[in-house]
């Protein structure tokens, strides 16, 4: 004997609340899906040195002070850029920003694809400095934060990271099969730039549809916009800036990491092609390791979690200095970009997760995001300027070890300043 149960009113209420249920859930993990895929795939195209360095150098015939130079112009543009981004992320649209900054960033790319001159190349890197920290960068910290709940920041963090690292290593590791497939050859380069291109063109439309705008066009945790007051009182904490110095050391350590590509090839002679699968190999690394640090902030606090991993920074770049070149010691530089790689992702997956612990008010999240980015991101205005002298100036083996002593003794000021976050929240706790 079969046995219908119709349900009544009560019936069809809950389960109208359970379908109302499942697809805000399912809109909550679009959101950071699509600040995953955007976050990571809009720095492509500034960054495309991190992976084709020499490829770059041979299509553009750029040396490596002119290749530092223009992501200096880039990184000078984004600190102009960070802290006004900020105060606008405070007050404007999060899908309006994020999708207009993946837009033009996108139209920029078509323009690079044609392997413009050097000046016109400077401009470009220019205005993608605008696009990406003015419009683009607190716009996505805040809706980040504003994501998840205030127990679980290091997770919120931890999981943009990692998303972020999934995105770079599925359009990295596609892009260069392109590369290989079409002949490592410019033409082959100006299909993989075309292609990061069309990238942040379907990106800015997917964000378009499935970001929300909240309280009549702003983010739903800013009812009280900031001014000039709220701006002062963010400038004013000591906390702000101690976060801002963990960030520029760890950015400096993930500066550093841009040169395994072509350190594998000057000191340990392996081929150009190789030499970029290490640098795509080093991304796959970046989704576990910001997950699980992020999983490990919310247990054992942030400010522990981010003191440990500039340790293991400091002493993996600080060895770098000493490993011998050659083919002999080919697999210990392996095993010591692998640790340090996964202690940056780790880093860079909840070095934000500290404005929750530092009690920073969320309403003015984007304005000290933009601080703190303004400051903690200036390693792109001097760290390609940096390797680029030292690798110019003391070819080979040498010009790389000052470089990574150089990057150790900041990552030792950085863990000065994560002990000291460490203290001021157990003292306030």
């Amino acid at each position: 004997m079969v046995c219908w149960y119709v349900p009544g009113v009560a019936g069809k209420f809950q389960i109208l609340q359970l379908e109302r249920m499942s697809m805000s859930n399912l809109r909550h993990w679009l959101i950071m899906t699509i600040l995953c895929f955007s976050g990571g795939i809009i720095f492509m195209l500034p960054f495309l040195r991190e992976v084709y360095y020499i490829p770059m150098q041979q299509a553009f015939g750029y040396d490596n002070i002119q290749m530092g130079v223009l992501m200096s112009v880039f990184g000078a543009l984004s600190l102009l850029a960070y802290f006004p981004g900020g105060w606008v992320a405070d007050r404007y649209s999060p899908r309006k920003l994020i999708s207009s900054a993946l837009l033009t960033t996108g139209l920029g790319g078509f323009y690079f694809a044609t392997f413009p001159g050097y000046v016109a190349s400077i401009v470009l890197h220019a205005f993608w400095g605008a696009s990406i920290s003015l419009v683009f960068w607190s716009a996505l910290i805040k809706t980040t934060r504003s994501w998840a709940p205030e127990n679980q920041q290091g997770r919120a963090f931890g999981t943009l990271e990692s998303g972020r690292g999934v995105a770079e290593m599925l359009s990295s590791t596609l892009f260069l099969a392109v590369f290989a497939w079409f002949g490592s050859n410019s033409t082959a380069l100006s299909q993989v730039i075309f292609l990061f291109a069309m990238s942040n063109i379907v990106l800015a439309v997917a964000a378009w549809f499935v970001l929300v705008d909240e309280q009549g066009g702003r983010n739903e945790v800013s009812l009280v916009l900031p001014g000039v007051e709220e701006v002062v009182q963010v400038i004013r904490m000591p906390m702000v800036w101690l976060i801002a110095m963990v960030v520029l050391t760890a950015y400096s350590a993930y500066w550093g990491s841009f040169y395994f590509t072509p350190y594998a090839s000057d000191v340990f002679g392996v081929s150009v092609v190789t030499g970029g699968a290490i640098g795509v190999a080093r991304m796959w690394l970046k989704p576990l390791a910001s997950f699980t640090a992020g999983l490990a902030a919310d247990r054992f606090s942030v400010a522990k979690t981010v003191l440990f991993m500039m340790l293991v920074i400091t002493i993996c770049f600080t060895g770098f200095a000493f490993i011998p070149g050659g083919a002999d010691y080919f697999w210990l530089m392996l095993v010591n970009v692998a640790l340090v790689c996964i202690a940056i992702f780790a880093m860079r997956g909840i070095y934000f997760a500290l404005l929750q612990e530092g009690g920073i008010p969320q309403a003015v999240t984007g304005t000290a995001a933009g601080l703190i980015s303004a400051i903690g991101f200036t390693p792109d205005v001097f760290m390609p300027l940096l390797g680029g002298f030292l690798l110019d100036t003391f070819p080979g083996a040498q010009g790389y070890q000052y470089l990574y002593l150089t990057i150790a003794a900041l990552c030792g000021g950085g863990c000065l300043a994560a002990l000291a976050i460490l203290k001021q929240g157990k003292a306030r706790s």
